[in-house]
């Protein structure tokens, strides 16, 4: 057997620069593009244009405002929801949790319009029971307040992840010894479990933040048309209406909100500091409160957020797409199927766009599941030095808005390719490769997760019997990390397949997504075909989640986040 090809860790050569190559490819390059375009639109001084234009601080501070009462709306909703479900004898846990976690993992601009739906003078819903406020009465999502309200609903999500990892590392010794010297339930929670899981509840805070301030398709469709705009709405308003200084100007709005995004995980490190808390004693199961006659009443509050955040909205949505036309009441003489037949039969721009999603999210998920299983794979048995650096550069465009990204993406392929004389702008590929780097990130994480959880002796016995690499990643890697690799294909299909804030700046006919369709039909007044595009979008999400909770038991913790 030739070794030539193997180091002395098993790995083979060429797998360093291979690995290199491709997170120079979806990360340092398209980054360092926008930090250049940046940097010379400010030396010759559009800077300062910018700077002084009233509407680039207004769109600032509506971030902040949204994203900063977003993130304490999450805070509530989803602290709330992982102390009942996580330490609580609370019944129905599984089925809780599940429905909790599907606001975020339905598009935003669905989860707006299902809202717009649900509320205002135009409800089909409230004007099928009788509850619509009369004709002329301001739609009151139409405010800073509404897109904090939906940003909170859809990243409430976020902080139950985080709050709950905390939540089941405590200590359970150390809680039962404190009920057992007679503490009350409200002690042991007071100055036990919630200093002990702040720095999760902190994390999640930060994540609901970042996230509030990269979203486009909730304050795109609630505050456009209340001329309310963000920094990625700006940005999309800007590249709308062309100019000289366009580029320049979405480089630079790019950088601020890659500034604030990176400012808030830093005010997170910052406070995190000093409670990296050492537990001693068992965890991985969280402490239970038995709630006793209170149980049915903590049931009855968690099932009616469920039904307010979950199914009223999507009931709402569901009515809209049933109307002949928005605001028409909905009964059995209205109700009609004729926006899923425009849907489904008709609109062109439909058929064309549930191809192309189709295709972008399974091309996504497959190459990437490539990429990544051979990443993983370097990162979790490799020793190089470039280690946490390779790791931080995957993990920076994830944690940055879409919105930066397409922008990376634009200036980096809005001329032909050096050399080659290729465009790819307006077509499809340049999607691809922006949701290459944007979901790196989340494909790998099963797959690192996998990789730590199985024994190296295997593999490394084959290498000594003389097992090639890819015979050894054929017949021995591959199949212990087979349930990880499903749900990295199945959790990448479901994001791409919805994406909005990536797709916003880089779509040209022929190239529409299913996200840009929703938001453009919604935009052009067809809202019942958005609603019954909406419908369909909503099936999809919630038949791929079932499939990635009947692969639950054979992944490794935490793949699956509803999943206890």
């Amino acid at each position: 057997m030739r070794t030539r090809k193997l180091t002395g860790n098993s790995q083979p050569r060429w797998l360093f620069p291979f690995v290199v190559s491709v997170v120079f490819m979806l990360s340092a390059l398209p980054l360092g593009r926008l930090a250049y375009t940046g940097i010379i639109s400010a030396l010759r001084g559009d800077v300062w244009v910018l700077l002084g234009d009233p509407a680039l601080w207004q769109a600032a501070f509506n971030t902040l405002s949204t994203s900063f009462l977003g993130m304490v709306i999450s805070l509530i909703i989803g602290a709330g929801f992982a102390l009942a479900l996580t330490l609580c004898d609370i019944r129905g846990k599984l089925i809780l949790s599940f429905l909790f976690m599907l606001p975020m993992m339905i598009p935003p601009q669905v989860t707006a319009l299902s809202w717009i739906g649900m509320t205002g003078p135009s409800s089909t819903l409230l004007k099928a029971i009788g509850l619509a406020p009369a004709m002329g009465s301001p739609q009151p999502l139409y405010s800073i307040g509404g897109i904090a309200l939906l940003l909170g609903v859809q990243h409430a999500p976020l902080v139950y992840l985080s709050l709950r990892a905390g939540l089941l590392a405590l200590p359970q010794d150390g809680i039962e010894a404190a009920k057992l010297s007679g503490a009350s339930s409200w002690r042991v929670l007071k100055d036990i479990i919630l200093p002990l899981a702040m720095p999760g509840l902190i994390a999640g805070a930060a994540i609901a933040f970042v996230s509030g301030v990269g979203n486009f398709g909730i304050p795109a469709i609630l505050g456009i048309p209340a001329s309310i705009f963000t920094l990625p709405t700006l940005i999309y308003n800007r590249f709308a209406s062309f100019g000289s200084s366009t580029f320049g100007d979405i480089a630079m709005l790019s950088g601020m909100i890659a500034i604030i995004s990176v400012i808030g995980l830093a005010i997170q490190e910052r406070a995190l500091k000093g409670r990296d808390y050492r537990i001693i004693g068992l965890s991985g199961k969280a402490a239970t409160f038995r709630l006793g006659r209170w149980r049915g009443l903590a049931e009855l509050a968690l099932w009616l957020g469920i039904f307010i955040m979950l199914v009223a909205p999507l009931t709402a949505l569901v009515a809209s797409s049933l109307a002949p036309a928005y605001g028409v009441p909905l009964s059995l003489k209205t109700a009609t199927v004729h926006a899923y037949q425009e849907i489904l039969f008709r609109q062109t721009v439909t058929r064309t766009a549930f191809t192309n999603s189709l295709f972008l999210a399974t091309a996504t998920a497959l190459c990437l599941l490539f990429l990544t299983v051979l990443t993983a794979y370097f990162l979790v048995r490799g020793k190089s030095r470039f280690m946490f650096l390779l790791s931080a550069l995957v993990d920076i465009p994830y944690a940055l808005p879409g919105v930066v990204i397409s922008v990376c993406y634009v200036l980096l392929f809005a001329a032909p390719i050096p050399l080659l004389g290729v465009t790819l702008y307006g077509t499809l590929w340049i999607i691809l490769l922006a949701y290459f780097s944007s979901f790196f990130a989340v494909s790998l994480k099963p797959m690192v997760s996998a990789f730590m959880q199985f024994d190296p002796a295997l593999e490394e016995a084959a290498r000594l019997a003389g097992a090639g690499f890819w015979r050894r990643m054929k017949d021995i890697i591959l199949p212990l990390v087979g349930p990880a690799a499903g749900a990295s294909v199945i959790l990448v299909f479901l994001i791409a397949c919805n994406e909005l804030t990536v797709s916003a700046l880089l779509w040209s006919a022929g190239t529409q997504t299913l996200g840009v369709v929703i938001y453009n039909l919604d935009d052009s007044g067809s809202f019942d075909l958005a609603s019954a595009l909406s419908v369909l979008v909503v099936l999809m999400v919630i038949v791929l989640m079932l499939l990635l909770e009947l692969l639950g038991r054979k992944l490794p913790k935490g793949v699956v986040p509803w999943r206890n």
